[in-house]
């Protein structure tokens, strides 16, 4: 492509959504695509059993929320650019799933790491992701902290918002901020995005959410040839550490709630998210015990409380609602298992490729 073109593309003016709903890719992008009529998995009820055998969702069979992450909607020109360096426990940083270093990223201010108010995390002991879109870049870190004025990490994935990725993402093999090679943001579920649709009878998010399981209920099966019989399926390109049995679901397994599911009990809010597990369903990003996590309100104008949304709502029964179980699911056929060799091949540029080849920092 010529240069001017080239940079044309990239500075390209885009329309998003509400500053406070999660970044969004593309329509035609998997995570927006409706999958109530997409077939089901042979072994689905013979998977679900499986997982329902092993314990279900992680926490006492709990289909509770985590409302840790937060996301910075959209990074000023004035939010400081930080350089990337190794985790300073570890020495880790791992390549070439995550951007070539060295790289950067906007951190402003008031940015915050999962579970912390500021810009400090105990990252040898919890996650620390810090998420920041700026423009159309989505820049993603994991294991993270702020030391003086660089950022020590095990990887930072930059997405691009204005792309429908390949089925494999960012490159088959390839981690990114999230063990499945997902990006985050975009699978959250937001409470301004919750609130701006509650009124309407029938209104979705329009977007798959992300769900997390124990690894020891995550599929295993050395027959593929994977490293220590580690797996996945689409739309993953990575696997994290599963270590079930066979017959259980995998790494990047998508999920959806039958349409029959008795939503009596819910109040509005809820139903906007029931109603998105139908049509869009849930997948498989990481490793855990709580299943579900939701976008703090950090950023938001909306507050879960204010809507009704607490962390056992699709648990607890109030008020005569049904508690959301392994066995209200479909598993749907998105291809064969793919064993995990841990060797990335990546099939999009880093953006340290792209500064290399056009000699120009990637706009934010």
């Amino acid at each position: 492509m010529h240069r001017l073109s080239f940079l044309a593309a990239m500075f390209a003016a885009t329309t998003f959504a509400h500053a406070a709903e999660p970044p969004r890719f593309p329509p035609g992008s998997v995570w927006h695509t409706d999958i109530r009529n997409a077939p089901l998995h042979p072994q689905s009820t013979s998977m679900l059993d499986t997982l329902n055998s092993l314990g279900g969702w992680g926490n006492g069979n709990r289909m509770q929320i985590d409302f840790s992450i937060h996301v910075h909607h959209d990074a000023g020109n004035d939010a400081p650019m930080r350089a990337i360096v190794p985790h300073l426990g570890s020495g880790e940083y791992w390549t070439p799933d995550c951007e070539a270093l060295p790289a950067s990223m906007p951190v402003p201010a008031d940015a915050a790491f999962e579970g912390q108010s500021g810009l400090s995390c105990p990252n040898n002991s919890e996650d620390c992701h810090l998420i920041v879109r700026k423009g159309h870049l989505l820049y993603e870190l994991y294991s993270g902290n702020l030391n003086g004025n660089v950022l020590n990490a095990r990887c930072l994935a930059v997405w691009n918002l204005n792309a429908n990725y390949p089925p494999e993402g960012r490159g088959e093999h390839c981690t990114s901020a999230d063990a499945a090679g997902f990006p985050i943001a975009p699978l959250l579920v937001n409470a301004d995005e919750v609130a701006a649709r509650q009124g309407s009878a029938d209104s979705d998010l329009g977007h798959a959410i992300r769900f997390i399981l124990p690894n020891a209920r995550m599929a295993n099966d050395a027959s593929l040839g994977g490293v220590g019989g580690r797996l996945y399926v689409r739309p993953a390109s990575h696997a994290g550490s599963p270590g079930g049995p066979v017959g259980t679901v995998p790494y990047g397994v998508r999920m959806r709630l039958k349409a029959d599911f008795d939503m009596s009990g819910y109040n509005a809010a809820a139903r906007v998210i029931l109603r998105t597990m139908q049509r869009y369903g849930i997948v498989l990003s990481d490793g855990g015990n709580i299943a579900l996590t939701f976008e703090s309100d950090r950023h938001t104008t909306a507050k879960w409380s204010d809507l009704g949304i607490g962390a056992q709502v699709f648990w607890n029964g109030a008020n005569g609602s049904t508690p959301l179980l392994v066995s209200h699911f479909q598993v749907i056929d998105t291809g064969p298992r793919i064993g995990e060799t841990w060797n990335c091949v990546r099939s999009t540029p880093t953006i340290a490729d792209l500064i290399f080849r056009h000699g120009f920092e990637v706009p934010g």
